[in-house]
């Protein structure tokens, strides 16, 4: 996850160009329609264009991100059916601090400290609050919703939204992660419509 943050320095590419073809260093465009996500692992509706984050070394196989304006203003991460005993982030095996491997038997509240964990050792927050933690349906599944706010390693306030679900023993996520002035107003309505049109692939 998430160029999930830091907000996403420890996870984008920003030396890449924009606009590219899509390969590996470059951003390519996501047209507002069905479009298969993390992995072929779900199925999602954008309502608008998005561009799509190249990968890196920190990403997992089964991640994707997106972006609106640029990763450090926004950006949408899709998880697809990470296993248990996998690991949502790319860490090193000597790393003194690592976030928690995910677990099947993950409640929320777990899954939401392991998302935290992230923020705090992989993209430098240095505060993190956590509020209305509770059920929703994800890829017709039951599953859960939490937002948060954080101060990031840039000293930029950030907001977000998660929402997850553990199905058949893998993890599934969206998470919504921009700057707290404008852009998280502006584009949860597109990650809610986004989330809504989710569907997983068998």
């Amino acid at each position: 996850m998430k160029r999930l943050l830091a907000p996403v320095l420890a996870l984008s590419a920003l030396s890449a160009c924009a606009g590219g073809g899509g390969g590996l260093g470059y951003y390519s465009l996501v047209e507002p329609k069905p479009r298969v996500v993390a992995a072929s692992s779900m199925t999602v509706v954008p309502g608008m264009r998005w561009n799509r984050v190249p990968r890196s070394v920190y990403d997992i196989s089964r991640e994707e991100n997106w972006t609106l304006n640029g990763p450090l203003l926004d950006s949408l991460s899709f998880i697809g059916g990470v296993e248990n005993g996998k690991r949502i982030v790319v860490q090193r095996r000597k790393a003194d601090r690592k976030v928690p491997d995910f677990r099947a038997d993950m409640s929320p509240p777990e899954i939401a400290a392991m998302i935290e964990s992230f923020y705090r050792i992989r993209a430098g927050a240095s505060t993190f609050d956590m509020d209305n933690l509770a059920p929703r349906q994800f890829l017709g599944q039951p599953g859960f919703q939490f937002d948060y706010r954080y101060l990031g390693g840039n000293e930029l306030e950030r907001r977000g939204r998660a929402v997850g679900a553990i199905i058949n023993g893998r993890f599934y996520l969206a998470l919504f992660d921009a700057a707290r002035m404008h852009y998280f107003d502006a584009g949860i309505p597109e990650f809610e419509r986004i989330v809504s049109s989710a569907q997983l692939r068998s």
